[in-house]
């Protein structure tokens, strides 16, 4: 089992506009932005920010995403906590969440399915 990198940072917000302003005035260019309050930064080659804006009962979060070539490729070996199984994210890719020794969530990203 082998990751392919970290393809984004994902971060939850209660005000889409002024987290995409703050890293805009950090030197991010927005590369995408959604109909749903959400959207994609970038700065250089590093990992982008992406952020998605949640009701006010939600507490603002960030996690790591780590990539897989495919779904496959991810089985579980002793130690690690499955939190959630793979799902189709609207956004086209599979994503299941771990969680690590001291209880932090882990994002696993694969591929999405071929459409019939």
């Amino acid at each position: 089992m082998r990751t392919e990198g970290i393809p984004a940072i994902f971060l939850t917000t209660h005000n889409w506009g002024k987290s995409a302003k703050f890293f805009q005035a950090l030197g991010f260019t927005l590369e995408f932005e959604t109909d749903h309050h959400s959207g994609q930064l970038r700065s250089g080659d590093g990992t982008p920010p992406l952020i998605a804006e949640v009701p006010p009962t939600e507490r603002p979060d960030m996690q790591v995403v780590l990539a897989f070539p495919d779904e496959a490729s991810f089985v579980p070996r002793p130690g690690i906590e499955v939190a959630s199984p793979f799902e189709d994210a609207h956004w086209g890719t599979r994503e299941t969440t771990v969680r690590d020794p001291d209880g932090r969530l882990w994002r696993l990203q694969a591929p999405g399915k071929p459409k019939a």
